[in-house]
Parts: C-alpha cells; structure tokens; sequence
C-alpha cells in the first residue's frame, strides 16, 4: 500500500495508517456485526468535527427499541460527548457515493476490539482525533 492510505484488518481489529514504506500508525477498531461488516475500497469523501447523527432507517427497522426517540421524526442528534460517533469522522464513500459507514469515534470504547456495530469502523476518541488531523479527503481506504 502507498503512503498515505489506510488498511482495516478486520479479523485482527487493527487500522492502519500508512505512512512510509513499511511504517504504519495502529490504532484498535470495532467493526460491524456479522453481515453488517463492510469490506473493500472507499475513499474518505468528507470529515467532520464532533459529527451530528441519526441511524438509518434499516438500524431503526433492525432494532426499534434502540433508536425509539428516531421514530416517526426527523431527530438528528447534535454533535457532542454524548453521541455516538464520538469526536470526529470520516465519511466512507464508494463511486463518489456516501455508503452511510464511517471511520468514527465512540461513547462505547469497551467495543473496540469486537465485532458489534452496525457496520462504522468505531475508534477511541483520541485515535480517531490523530488520524483525522493525519487523514485529507480523497483518501483511499481498503477494509479486508
């Protein structure tokens, strides 16, 4: 891989940040649950300070009683310690196309090293916070 990409190891639960030839950042990440892990090649299409949220429709339709304050409106959760995609993120894109995953932080840090989200590569706030300010846009992203 060249300098300046980022490689997911999903069944290792490692990033990595490519940074010259044979030097790479780690960072421990939590993944997507059994067929909700994503795969293959996305560029970073966007990046965001304390991320504003709202699940996707199929996350609420999956678990209703998790996202029940989502119902029937059009709630988006204000960017702040308490949402769940943490301090920052960056938005996974495929054929110049949002996919709805992201590299992001976490209210949860006990998940990082498991496989239990709904697809978003999950990152301590302070990893995420490093690779965001390492990280532009257009930056490929290749998950095995």
């Amino acid at each position: 891989m060249a300098p300046g990409q980022i490689l997911i190891l999903s069944r290792a639960h490692f990033l990595y940040y490519i940074e010259t030839p044979g030097q790479a950042r780690r960072y421990g990440v939590g993944l997507g649950t059994a067929g909700q892990a994503i795969s293959g090649t996305y560029d970073v299409g966007g990046k965001k300070k304390w991320p504003t949220w709202r699940p996707t429709n199929a996350m609420i339709e999956r678990n209703p009683s998790a996202y029940g304050k989502f119902i029937d409106n059009d709630y988006v959760q204000p960017g702040g310690p308490g949402n769940p995609l943490g301090a920052r993120a960056l938005y996974l894109y495929r054929n110049n196309r949002y996919t709805f995953n992201a590299i992001h932080g976490t209210t949860a840090p006990r998940s990082i090293g498991r496989s239990v989200s709904n697809g978003c590569v999950r990152m301590i706030n302070d990893h995420v916070i490093d690779l965001y300010e390492r990280v532009p846009a257009g930056t490929k992203v290749t998950v095995l």
